[in-house]
């Protein structure tokens, strides 16, 4: 017997997912310890946040936040009258989430899910977003 939609919506996790996993172990990697998890206190509750640098890295699903990757183009095959208005709402709770975190003087990297095909690519752009001053 399948899953029903409600038990699968239940199994996906908000935190410690395997892309944050897979960001924050190159973070160690690169020397960048120090980070605060899910800070309530900031706006979107970024995913990392070096608070003294003000540096926040929100991690984000392609397809439920509507990148514009293959992944991301995707269409939900059931319920679309439900799930484009969800996904249109979590791109625009984003930017605006973002803009919250740059008017308080935060730098801000989105790592998309796609991102993490190349992970030599993905260390060098997260080593690159440390630096900036």
């Amino acid at each position: 017997m399948g899953m029903s939609r409600s038990d699968n919506m239940r199994r996906i996790r908000s935190k410690d997912t395997l892309p944050e996993l897979a960001v924050r172990r190159l973070l160690r990697a690169s020397g960048n310890s120090g980070y605060r998890l899910h800070r309530a206190d900031l706006p979107g509750k970024p995913d990392i946040a070096f608070i003294g640098r003000k540096k926040a890295i929100q991690i984000q699903g392609c397809f439920w936040h509507g990148h514009t990757c293959s992944e991301g183009a995707r269409k939900p095959k059931s319920n679309q009258s439900y799930w484009l208005p969800k996904i249109e709402r979590n791109r625009m709770r984003d930017e605006t989430n973002g803009a919250k975190l740059a008017a308080l003087g935060w730098k801000v990297l989105t790592v998309w899910e796609c991102d993490l095909r190349n992970q030599e690519a993905l260390a060098g752009k997260l080593r690159d977003f440390m630096r900036l001053k």
